[in-house]
């Protein structure tokens, strides 16, 4: 059960009481957000106007996150401004009709009166999500303490919450707790506010011409102005967060009224709020939430109040110099719904420093074998493997043509034109970045080259699904190809194909297989320290080809593999074979010039084969550059 607890301050003189069950969600913000506990918070209002409503609304949400709240701007309208004072002749008329398609919601003109009442019975309805609010009308809040979440009204009475959200208004009780010296000031400019039935200037035959038109905003302006309410204006606030308070619409930002996006910056302000603490949200995690909520508002808030200054004073030069329908498309081209959600992905994302980054960058960290979509490490020790490998006598000179060409510092630790080298196929399976599933792959492993380190080079490895060849490609350098890799096992005997698109390409074969003792060789087929491979990644661009952004060898050392494997079980063949067959460039199109090369090894002997089985899959993160 997530509390509410909302109470105005002095200025409207009501509290409410907001307490709704919390809706279990895996996937908040479209599975940005990975909520482990789903215990509510206690949230405690004060202040129950439109900022004050909005979020208990937007907080009794928080079970899904899926309200999108809209500026107060966002009214389609057509707009016909300024007018001359006292006789109504048309000075400019703009059709807005064509303009107001560039916005991607309605615009709705509400009465600030029937808005505050809408929010009211939603947020105290029987029905939608969440329980209901309850009122309670006359208590004033005296005091807020932002360490503990504690308000204390005037009548001595404390009400205890994990959050306090100040919505009470530009003579702010709350705000004392966070800057006790931000206080409203006359701003020298008063104005007079009232409303006619749209009858009564119908029936007058002076005035009817001006409502003639539906769907029509006028405005006058003019210099004789009756002083009869006070406009308020305060000096920005550093923060408008502390511990466990924080503020929003007038609380933290009191506008003038010359743009009438008071109401919309609350709005704003309890959409960011809901994004930033949704369900799940541990009370400790609450402080550092509320200051990524000042961070995503304060800017925005402040840059409007700053120009509503601007506008409603008079200096000429300045409003002359302002961009207004540059500004319009400011305050109204903005959804803080998107907006805060994006900010709190990336808050989220940025809690683990170390992590892979790669394309495409947009969606956060990319899944993978060593991590999840936060950056947090895998553990692969539940993982299994069954590693077939067969080693044989070649040519140390063809093997060398395998070596990056170009690149020098690759070569063979003994001298002679005799060498090793091992084609290892290995199922992998219980994978938990694929779900519990797995997949094969299998490559061209050559004993004995030594780059700085000494393991074995690795010049290409087949996989059988696009994930882990893009996962490795890109974090690892790995040199990684897709083919297909079709693995069948009987009691004495294994079987790999390998091929693409329906066309085979090579076979691999192991018979008469017989327990052995367990095996601590690695998945090289031989006692290598490691694997060498070469990084290559080419600049973008017509006029950069040949030109390189990465070009360097990388060493994965086995010792420091995590996990470490566990070998169960060891089988060693009588009989191996393999055949390949480059086939042509229409049969193999993108892997005939790598095929071919491989199909012309020669095999002078086979030195041995067996079949590894265990658990503990390695995620590589150990390879560095060398």
């Amino acid at each position: 059960m997530e509390n509410i607890y909302v109470a105005e301050s002095g200025a409207n003189g009501t509290i409410h009481i907001d307490e709704f069950d919390g809706h279990k969600s895996k996937a908040a913000l479209n599975g940005t957000h990975d909520i482990s506990n789903d215990r509510a918070l206690t949230i405690l209002i004060v202040g129950a106007g439109i900022g004050g409503l909005t979020t208990a609304i937007a907080l009794r949400q928080a079970g899904h996150m899926q309200w999108h709240f809209t500026p107060a701007g966002h009214l389609r309208r057509r707009l016909r401004l300024k007018s001359d004072v006292g006789q109504g002749n048309v000075i400019r008329s703009m059709n807005m009709r064509g303009s107001s398609k560039i916005w991607q919601h309605p615009w709705h003109l509400a009465h600030r009166i029937h808005l505050h009442d809408t929010l009211k019975r939603t947020a105290t309805s029987k029905g939608g999500q969440g329980s209901a609010c309850e009122l309670h009308m006359g208590s004033r809040i005296r005091d807020v303490d932002e360490l503990k979440g504690m308000i204390t009204l005037e009548t001595g009475e404390t009400v205890t919450g994990d959050v306090v959200i100040g919505a009470d208004g530009v003579h702010s009780v709350a705000r004392n707790s966070i800057d006790s010296n931000a206080q409203p000031f006359g701003c020298g400019k008063s104005a007079f506010r009232f409303l006619i039935p749209k009858g009564a200037i119908k029936n007058d035959p002076i005035t009817s011409r001006l409502v003639d038109d539906e769907g029509e905003l006028k405005i006058w302006y003019g210099e004789d102005r009756r002083i009869a309410w006070v406009l308020l204006d305060m000096d920005e606030i550093p923060v408008w967060n502390k511990h466990r308070l924080a503020l929003i619409g007038d609380a933290a930002h009191p506008f003038l009224p010359h743009q009438g996006q008071g109401a919309g910056a609350a709005i704003e302000d309890a959409a960011a709020l809901a994004v930033v603490l949704p369900l799940g949200t541990q009370p400790a995690e609450v402080p550092q939430r509320l200051s990524l909520y000042d961070t995503i508002r304060h800017a925005r808030a402040t840059r409007i109040q700053h120009l509503s200054r601007i506008i409603g004073g008079d200096d000429l030069h300045k409003k002359q110099e302002l961009d207004m329908f540059g500004f319009t498309s400011y305050n109204f081209g903005h959804d803080e719904f998107d907006n805060s959600a994006q900010k709190f992905r990336e808050y989220l994302w940025s809690l683990n420093e170390k992590k892979y980054s790669r394309m495409p960058l947009a969606f956060g960290p990319m899944p993978g074998p060593r991590q999840d979509h936060f950056g947090r490490p895998r553990n692969g020790s539940s993982s299994t493997f069954v590693t077939a490998s067969i080693q044989f006598k070649t040519s140390a000179t063809a093997l060398r043509t395998l070596f990056p060409p170009g690149r020098e510092g690759y070569a063979f630790s003994k001298p002679g034109t005799v060498a090793y080298a091992s084609f290892s196929c290995t199922a992998l399976n219980k994978m938990a970045w694929l779900g519990g599933g797995g997949y094969n792959h299998i490559g061209l492993y050559i004993h004995g080259v030594e780059y700085t380190y000494k393991g074995a080079y690795m010049p290409i490895l087949f996989e059988s699904l696009a994930d882990p060849i893009v996962s490795v490609r890109e974090e690892l350098g790995m040199p990684k190809l897709f083919s297909t890799v079709e693995i069948a096992r009987g009691e004495k005997s294994y079987h790999a194909r390998t091929g693409w698109r329906g066309v085979n390409w090579g076979t691999f074969s192991l018979s008469g297989l017989s327990e052995a003792a367990l095996s601590v060789t690695s998945m090289t087929g031989s006692d290598d320290e490691g694997i060498l491979v070469h990084r290559y990644i080419p600049s973008v661009g017509r006029e950069n080809k040949g030109k390189t952004e990465a070009d360097y060898a990388v060493f994965d050392k086995f010792s420091e593999a995590v996990p470490q494997a566990r070998v169960t079980r060891t089988l060693v063949a009588e009989e191996a074979e393999f055949s390949i067959d480059g086939l042509s460039w229409d049969e193999l199109p993108t892997l005939h010039h790598v095929i071919s090369r491989l199909a012309g090894l020669p095999v002078y002997e086979i030195v041995g084969a067996k079949v590894v089985e265990g658990t503990g899959v390695s995620d590589v993160g150990s390879a560095k550059p060398c």
